[in-house]
């Protein structure tokens, strides 16, 4: 049998971490999205205030399968 996957970007942010952000964006993700499979880290960044991190922020690729 056969699947067929979707993918859609989607933004999260953290004030503790990547991995915080990460976590965050899967979980909302789920959510709405039935079936999410797997993500991609297309880009990491940081937000900064005085030469101190203030926040670390994802752009993910987030793919689930499409129900039959």
């Amino acid at each position: 049998m056969a699947s067929v996957a979707r993918v859609t970007t989607i933004t999260a942010r953290s004030e503790q971490s990547f991995d915080d952000a990460i976590s965050a964006g899967i979980a909302r993700a789920s959510e709405t999205l039935r079936n999410v499979s797997g993500a991609w880290v297309k880009e990491q960044k940081i937000q900064a205030s005085d030469g101190v991190i203030t926040g670390w922020s994802v752009t993910l690729e987030v793919t689930f399968v499409l129900d039959d």
